[in-house]
């Protein structure tokens, strides 16, 4: 199988991760139960027209996948593939209560129309004038894994030299209320949460898009060459080491050559333990979280996906992700191991170009 490498990566989240120098205004955030992304000034980058009819979602993908376009020195890429959990919401619980408010008659298609999950490809595919591939996956926490996974296989198999791979999400406020009331989020009474060593159940929520160009040759802009992905559905809480153990055998790594492993610590007391059992395996290694920067959702593997790509095209880790304080000379090889209420367990090894 052929190298393929990620040569650009842009973010919008609930911290200003737009901005070149970034990394030193990243804030922890425990206290809230639900974290708004940072937005942009949209009419630098979509003509208002346009913008008005456009969800948060579509808007926030639009402007990081001309962000990441444009720092690979793509204009037109051989494909587009977008993973995400719960697609375009806010037009989705628009036309829901248009439905309901108009007694199923008379309805207008337009929110239906944008509510579709692959809304965010098209919207792309349409703003570029793109006539390629264009594919949306929506597997919960492992949507992106599995837009990696196809775009690395098409690179792969000869099909496409430059792909546009992304990962969005928003909130809308009837899921959001619904999501309290299951305690999916957390209480009021639970916050500050602790993110490590959590006692309650749910989750602070979040929200936000990240676009990357994964290419088959390594560029001036590279950050990381994606090494390999492994998702499984389901697993069993002792079978956790081993499941990361076989797949770092897989790519003939010991575990003290992880030099970074990446963990979705949430806050939520009850899936928190396969973070814990994995944290075993990498006593000697730099051992980061960060939902504490981004809240939790489908896709916050996009999220840490870019922090890795930063860690390692610039030989820094912020020291708000520092579980331990285990410092390797080089950063070579990092681990993300991320799920979503204990399922969808997704497993992404990068590696320094």
């Amino acid at each position: 199988m052929s190298a393929v490498y990620i040569n650009s990566a842009a973010c919008i989240s609930v911290q200003d991760t737009l901005k070149d120098d970034f990394f030193k205004s990243l804030k922890p955030e425990n206290s809230v139960q639900i974290l708004k992304a940072i937005e942009p000034n949209y009419k630098e980058f979509i003509p208002p027209a346009a913008s008005r009819r456009m969800s948060k979602t579509v808007k926030m993908s639009s402007v990081a996948s001309q962000y990441a376009l444009k720092e690979a020195g793509i204009e037109n890429p051989d494909a587009i593939i977008v993973g995400t959990g719960m697609g375009c919401s806010q037009d989705s619980e628009k036309f829901l209560k248009n439905v309901i408010e108009n007694n199923e008659e008379f309805l207008t298609p337009t929110y239906f129309i944008q509510s579709t999950h692959n809304t965010v490809a098209g919207q792309i595919a349409l703003g570029l004038q793109c006539h390629a591939y264009n594919f949306t996956y929506v597997n919960t926490s492992s949507s992106l894994e599995f837009s990696f996974l196809d775009a690395k296989l098409q690179i792969n198999d000869g099909e496409a030299d430059h792909i546009l791979v992304g990962s969005c999400d928003e909130q809308t406020d009837r899921t959001m209320a619904l999501y309290k009331l299951n305690n999916t989020i957390k209480k009021e009474g639970n916050l500050p949460a602790d993110f490590l060593n959590s006692q309650t159940e749910g989750v602070i929520w979040g929200e936000g898009t990240s676009f990357f160009v994964v290419g088959k040759e390594k560029t001036e802009t590279s950050y990381a060459k994606l090494e390999d992905i492994q998702i499984i559905n389901e697993l069993n809480l002792e079978e956790t080491q081993s499941f990361i153990q076989d797949f770092l055998a897989k790519n003939n790594l010991r575990n003290n050559e992880i030099d970074a492993a990446i963990l979705g610590f949430s806050g939520d007391s009850e899936s928190d333990i396969y973070y814990k059992k994995a944290s075993e395996l990498f006593q000697n290694s730099s051992l980061l979280f960060f939902k504490h920067l981004s809240g939790e959702f489908n896709t916050a593997s996009g999220f840490s996906t870019f922090m890795a790509c930063q860690i390692l095209k610039n030989q820094e880790i912020p020291e708000v992700m520092m579980i331990n304080y285990v410092n390797k000379p080089e950063i070579k090889n990092i681990l993300l191991y991320n799920h979503l209420g204990g399922k969808d367990h997704s497993l992404v090894l990068l590696k320094k170009v």
